[in-house]
């Protein structure tokens, strides 16, 4: 008999050099371990219309997740920096406001994060939306607002991409309206004439998957979403059996197997029972009979759930004091930090997804409101979410009322110019609403000579003015004179 060669196994060893691995004590993924089996499936529920629909109608939870950024994106509005004439920047904030813009791009970012992607359509009276827009071709009136198409309402154009160098470029240069759609049905629209926004901006290849648009915000959290959803429902349900109450009964599986009349008189033992505790409270049981009642306990559901909404809170970047309208938690806490943090965020999302947008839609109500180029500043910035206090708003207005007084009364700037700058520090502070453009058309346009040695004369006590205006809840009501003749 041949002996055979014996060999040494030795356990094959890996290098890693981006995980912790202990084959040995199979520690670590792909060392044969329960965590190696996990794997992350594909669920592209963003593909599932309909289903996207019944969430977005039935779940509250889910209707915050979607409305809530869209709304805080566009609620402040803009602030419009210009060194144009105050009535023309006046008559470019009406036009926001009676064209409804701010309501469809709310509309236009919404179905963005639900669907995955929508867009705005520039509404211009007169031109051909399936040729490129041009700004200088705007007239007076022609600007009618922005048509909200969601991404099952036009089909884009994959085989025309756009070639001209910019951020468009690779895009689609096309979008055929389909013939489910509230408006241009069947036109092909002309992608300098829409403002494009995506839900979950994917990769090249998962974008093309998708038609060219991104995904819903709600397919990343799907399951988060059902685990809550399943645990409040859960828990609802565990409410009716909070007391239970049980009755031990002498020789009952007998009775159910004779059926028949003792089966007839166990059921109306129990009739007797009801009756007895709903008209005196009592339990009519015979002598052999055991009655108990259990309570339930639900200590430790409120943290599963708790734990459950800080997952959805963390993945939509939305704080829990405004996704569930809940009170901060803890000694001292206030929930500042949050929603501050949250506010930047939105900021961030304004400044990346709606300020190009933003920036057309300006231009074009120029040219439609009051006709011809913008002026060379023309510009915007994003109003802040956080709303000052009347503390707040008083400094402000005192520092501001302070510096145009100094200014006028060191001859820099002339009376109308003084009031119409802290006419227009109002938005800020809501001090000064009630100058009139008659006030300011009537004001000496002669300023008035620098005191002596070019020192400015002492001002009135404008902490103190201003806290009186404000004391009516920061209205603005009063007039604090820029005479300089005057004592305040």
């Amino acid at each position: 008999m041949t002996k055979k060669p014996r060999y040494r196994v030795q356990a094959a060893q890996h290098q890693t050099a981006d995980s912790f691995q202990n084959f040995a004590a199979r520690l670590g993924i792909g060392a044969e371990n329960v965590s190696s089996s996990a794997n992350y499936g594909f669920n592209p529920i963003t593909r599932n219309r309909v289903l996207l629909e019944f969430m977005y109608r039935g779940s509250w939870l889910v209707g915050q997740a979607v409305d809530c950024v869209a709304e805080d994106m566009t609620r402040a509005g803009i602030d419009i920096v210009s060194d144009g004439a105050p009535d023309d920047l006046g008559k470019v904030n009406e036009a926001f406001v009676d064209l409804g813009i701010w309501e469809r791009l709310s509309e236009t970012i919404k179905w963005s994060r639900l669907y995955g992607g929508a867009l705005a359509v520039l509404l211009i009276d007169g031109q051909d939306v399936g040729t490129p827009l041009r700004f200088d071709t705007i007239k007076r009136g022609q600007f009618k607002g922005l048509l909200v198409l969601d991404r099952w309402m036009v089909t884009p154009e994959l085989a025309e991409e756009v070639k001209e160098l910019g951020p468009d470029l690779g895009r689609p240069a096309f979008y055929t309206v389909t013939a489910n759609a509230p408006a241009y049905r069947g036109k092909k629209i002309h992608y300098s004439r829409v403002i494009r926004l995506d839900g979950v901006e994917l990769p090249y290849w998962q974008r093309i998957s998708e038609n060219g648009w991104g995904i819903s915000v709600l397919e990343r959290l799907y399951d988060r979403m059902v685990a809550f959803d399943s645990t409040s429902t859960g828990v609802a349900q565990l409410v009716y059996k909070a007391h239970l109450r049980t009755v031990s009964v002498d020789g009952l599986r007998e009775i159910l197997a004779a059926g028949g009349a003792p089966e007839a008189a166990l059921i109306k033992q129990f009739e007797m029972i009801r009756l007895m505790q709903s008209n005196e409270g009592l339990t009519l049981i015979d002598a052999k009979d055991t009655f108990e009642a259990h309570n339930y306990t639900f200590s430790g559901l409120s943290d599963v759930l708790l734990q459950f909404a800080q997952q959805l809170s963390g993945a939509l970047q939305i704080p829990l004091v405004r996704l569930f309208g809940q009170s901060p938690a803890g000694l001292n806490a206030t929930g500042e930090s949050d929603i501050r943090n949250y506010y930047d965020g939105i900021a961030a999302q304004q400044k990346s997804k709606l300020r190009g947008g933003v920036s057309k839609i300006l231009d074009l109500a120029w040219r439609s409101s009051i006709g011809g180029n913008p002026p060379s500043s023309y510009s915007f910035v994003f109003n802040s979410l956080w709303l000052m206090s009347d503390t707040e708003k008083a400094t402000i207005a005192v520092g501001v009322t302070g510096a145009v007084a100094q200014a006028y009364e060191a001859g820099i700037v002339d009376r109308e110019t003084a009031m119409r700058e802290l006419r227009q520090s109002a938005d800020v502070t809501g001090v000064w609403t009630n100058i009139t453009d008659e006030e300011i058309q009537a004001a000496d346009d002669d300023p008035p000579e620098p005191s002596e040695g070019g020192d400015v004369r002492e001002l009135p006590d404008l902490a103190a003015i201003v806290a009186d205006l404000g004391a009516d809840g920061g209205s603005g009501r009063g007039e604090i004179s820029l005479d300089p003749g005057s004592e305040g």
